[in-house]
């Protein structure tokens, strides 16, 4: 959903990783639509963007639908002292494009996003005379290719982005379900307070105790008190081998009294606890 533009500036600038015609772009028209929007080349210039000030808000992919988590974005909250302020659900449809329309049979070489590639599994499993390879977003795998100008050469991208480059459609939705989402937000330098009558989310992160029953002890006061947990995630903590972290996304705000009284029971009962981010929820949803 769209910031209050009682807080957004159109000269505002918002950051996102890939070029035009990435689904990430799209995602930025959704959430900030008066916006100034800057392409950069990776998720983690996006984050760097944003808290050294030199944009006010980033846009990232943060779960898909068919593939889970993103986990390159999990990590980069985890190591920043930024913010989730707010999200957005893009219905994603997949188009394979090239420089000509040529049959499957010709095609050599598939280029898109790891995420793009693993759903769309079928079509690269019919054709396996094609190599894959990732790129950093499906809006610089269409890119990619135009510039080749190899008609072997295909990518598989959005709509938006074949048209942007002058690319031919060889075929549309090849994603292996016709219902895929994905889920962005939006990350800055701030915890938004402003509480109103909307549904709203937070974001979070904890480390348990090594030792039988931790996890359990520390998602108990969710059950105990009526609070939805609505996405728990393992991620591996780098600096200590095979310990883990959970990030967890639950229903409700920490003003609200009972979400706050939960959530100091879990920072009781666990090494660390972390907040990402209050929000409201999609209401597409």
């Amino acid at each position: 959903m769209p910031i209050s533009a009682s807080t957004i500036d159109s000269d505002m600038r918002v950051g996102y990783p890939g070029r035009d015609g990435a689904h990430s772009a799209a995602a930025c028209d959704r959430l900030f639509p008066h916006a100034e929007l800057v392409p950069l080349p990776t998720f983690h210039a996006v984050v760097e963007a944003t808290a050294s000030g030199e944009i006010a808000f980033g846009v990232l992919p943060i779960e898909s639908s068919l593939s889970g988590p993103v986990a390159e974005t999990h990590d980069l909250l985890y190591g920043s002292a930024l913010a989730i302020t707010a999200e957005t659900v893009l219905s994603i449809r997949h188009f394979l494009v090239a420089v000509e329309s040529v049959p499957l049979e010709e095609i050599r070489v598939v280029r898109s996003h790891p995420v793009a590639l693993d759903q769309c599994r079928k079509l690269l499993a019919a054709m396996p005379w094609a190599t894959a390879i990732a790129a950093p977003t499906t809006g610089d795998a269409a890119a990619q290719i135009a510039a080749n100008g190899d008609p072997t050469e295909a990518a598989i991208a959005s709509e938006r982005a074949a048209s942007l480059h002058g690319l031919s459609v060889i075929a549309d939705d090849v994603g292996d379900h016709p219902e895929a989402y994905t889920r962005f937000v939006s990350i800055g330098n701030f915890v938004r307070l402003d509480v109103n009558g909307k549904a709203w989310r937070t974001a979070f992160s904890f480390v348990t105790d090594h030792q039988p029953g931790a996890l359990h002890r520390a998602i108990e006061p969710f059950a105990r008190h009526r609070i939805d947990l609505l996405q728990l995630v393992s991620r591996p903590i780098p600096q200590a081998p095979w310990r883990y972290r959970f990030d967890a996304v639950l229903a409700g705000h920490p003003l609200d009294p009972i979400v706050r009284e939960t959530l100091q029971e879990i920072r009781a009962s666990t090494r660390q606890l972390r907040l990402f981010g209050s929000y409201p929820a999609e209401e597409r949803e």
